[in-house]
């Protein structure tokens, strides 16, 4: 959330319920609409550590609202997080945790686990196709976040086929 509110800032200056709306304009319903209250409590975190200063404005008829804008330390710490490289694959996966544990416990076994994590990544699967289907054509944002979310679905389904195959 963080990088996400100084690379709005970024573009331009505003107050926190235009910030959630922008981010819903981008990205529709293909990411989770942010709470109103984790924006500003990230929006007050970010001042406090000196990436954003806010300005109060004044308005006729209504409460002053504050306008948040980015600091020269806010975009040194946005250009860092846009140029250093995402987290790569997991290794540390709880479910391959369970797969490989819980039979040990005499719990579960192996296909009963496997199983339940296919029905579980199909259910999740149809759920995107339904929302790609519901997503403006126009939102090439949302409909991007859509697909990668299910190639990698995909390859979980995959890989899910490869640890039935090869455990014992």
């Amino acid at each position: 959330m963080r990088q996400s509110l100084l690379a709005l800032l970024a573009k331009e200056p505003a107050h926190g319920y235009e910030l959630k709306q922008a981010l819903e304009t981008i990205f529709g319903d293909a990411y989770p609409s942010p709470n109103i209250g984790q924006i500003y409590v990230t929006l007050g975190r970010l001042e406090k550590d000196g990436y954003v200063r806010s300005v109060d404005v004044e308005q006729a008829n209504r409460p002053n609202k504050k306008v948040y804008y980015i600091t020269a330390t806010g975009r040194e710490a946005l250009e860092t997080w846009v140029e250093e490289p995402t987290e790569g694959p997991r290794v540390r996966d709880e479910f391959f945790m369970k797969l490989v544990l819980a039979p040990m416990t005499g719990l579960s076994d192996r296909m009963a686990l496997v199983n339940r994590q296919r029905r579980h990544y199909l259910a999740l699967m149809r759920d995107l196709r339904e929302l790609a289907e519901r997503t403006d054509p126009a939102n090439r944002v949302a409909l991007l976040l859509i697909e990668g979310a299910m190639l990698h679905l995909q390859a979980d389904l995959d890989w899910l086929e490869r640890c039935q195959e090869d455990l014992p």
